[in-house]
C-alpha cells in the first residue's frame, strides 16, 4: 500500500499533436494511469475516476523527452481518494526536470458490484502534507459550488 508513486518513460512519436508536441490527451491519460495505480494500491482494490479538476498545462512536452509523473494522495474521504499529480519533463541529455502539468484527480474505491466501499484513511505526516490536505478540502468545496452553478444546465441532458 503506497500513498505516492513515480512513473518515468520517454514520450513517443505516437503521442504527437498537430503542433509537434505531446498531445494534451496523452498527458491526461498518463495522469489517470498514475493516479489509478496510486488509488488502487492504497485501497487494495478497484477504483474509478470520478473527477479530474483544474488540470493546468504549464509547458509543452517535446517528443523524445523523458517524462516523470508523480502522484500522491492528499486526502481521503469515506470512499474517495484525492490525488495530486505533477508531470515533469526534460531532454534525455538534460540534467533537471521542469514541471509541465498539475492537476487533482479523485477516485472512488468500489466493490465487485461497482458500489462505493470504504477506503483506509490517509493521515498527513508533514506540514507540506497537511497543506496539501487543506488544498484538497478547499478544492472539494469549490467543486460543490461549481456543481450547484452547473445544475440548471445539466438537468436538460440528464
Amino acid at each position: 500500500m503506497q500513498d505516492k508513486m513515480t512513473f518515468q518513460f520517454v514520450s513517443e512519436p505516437g503521442d504527437v499533436n498537430f503542433g509537434g508536441k505531446v498531445h494534451g490527451g496523452a498527458v491526461m491519460k498518463w495522469i489517470d494511469q498514475a493516479a489509478y495505480a496510486t488509488a488502487s494500491s492504497w485501497s487494495e482494490g478497484y477504483c474509478v475516476t470520478v473527477y479530474v479538476g483544474g488540470i493546468r498545462f504549464y509547458k509543452p512536452i517535446q517528443i523524445g523527452n523523458l517524462v516523470k509523473i508523480q502522484s500522491r494522495i492528499i486526502y481521503t474521504g469515506k470512499s474517495s481518494i484525492h490525488i495530486a499529480v505533477d508531470v515533469f519533463s526534460r531532454k534525455i541529455t538534460g540534467k533537471s526536470f521542469e514541471k509541465t502539468t498539475h492537476c487533482v484527480i479523485v477516485f472512488v474505491s468500489v466493490d465487485e458490484n461497482g458500489k462505493p466501499k470504504d477506503t483506509k484513511q490517509w493521515m498527513p505526516d508533514t506540514e507540506r502534507e497537511r497543506n496539501l490536505e487543506q488544498y484538497a478540502k478547499r478544492l472539494n468545496e469549490l467543486r460543490k459550488d461549481i456543481e450547484v452553478e452547473m445544475e440548471p444546465f445539466l438537468k436538460e441532458y440528464l
